[in-house]
């Protein structure tokens, strides 16, 4: 028996996606599912950190307007009947990511038409606006959009917020001593968080193998 396919289409801007998508894809594996991985990789390199203040802030208000990255062409198969589609990334400005919303208008038409898609999202707090936005653009490619798996930034506000800032300045503290890590001790996600993603990666996998 053909083990059952899985596409994984992420985008990652600052590794936080990509190590989940990893933990999950490991996950589905463990179960005995075959996975792809398709990292989007936009036309023109995006600079992290941002060079400056203006310049993160102007891609913030472009990313709430919902502004486009274009991404180099996939390289999956094209014959390949998908069991089920993850389509990962960060929120951007409440939206999902340039790159994948690029990823959406441009390619993913013929690839998510009857399939069963799953977002996965990266995001510091809020995500319903990231998720309906790929629910309205996924039902007009013809696919099916199931519910989310959503991992929220661990820590408090607005030290998240801050800590974000900070992040894309390239100006995030290193030192454990330092009286900004004490109130937000780390960026992004927890390391039980990736446990987690390898965890629903199973459960994912034995719901696929056992469906046959």
């Amino acid at each position: 028996m053909n083990p059952k396919q899985v596409l994984i289409v992420y985008y990652s801007f600052s590794s936080q996606t990509n190590r989940l998508v990893q933990q999950l894809a490991a996950g589905l594996e463990e179960s005995g599912v075959s996975v792809w991985l398709e990292r989007l990789e936009p036309a023109v390199k995006i600079d992290l950190p941002f060079t400056s203040s203006w310049s993160m802030f102007k891609t913030m208000v472009s990313s709430y307007f919902r502004s486009r990255t274009p991404v180099l062409a996939p390289s999956y198969p094209e014959n390949v009947d998908w069991d089920l589609i993850i389509l990962g990334g960060p929120t951007w400005s409440f939206f999902p990511s340039g790159p994948v919303l690029y990823y959406l208008d441009a390619f993913a038409g013929d690839v998510v038409r009857g399939k069963n898609i799953i977002p996965l999202i990266s995001c510091r707090t809020y995500w319903r606006m990231h998720f309906n936005c790929l629910k309205e653009m996924i039902g007009e490619c013809g696919g099916q959009i199931l519910d989310p798996i959503v991992f929220k930034h661990s820590g408090k506000e607005p030290w998240k917020t801050i800590g974000l800032c900070l992040k894309l300045l390239g100006r995030l503290p290193r030192g454990e001593e330092s009286w900004f890590r004490k109130k937000h001790p780390r960026y992004g996600h927890a390391p039980e968080q990736y446990e987690l993603a390898a965890q629903k990666g199973r459960e994912l996998g034995e719901k696929l193998v056992s469906s046959s």
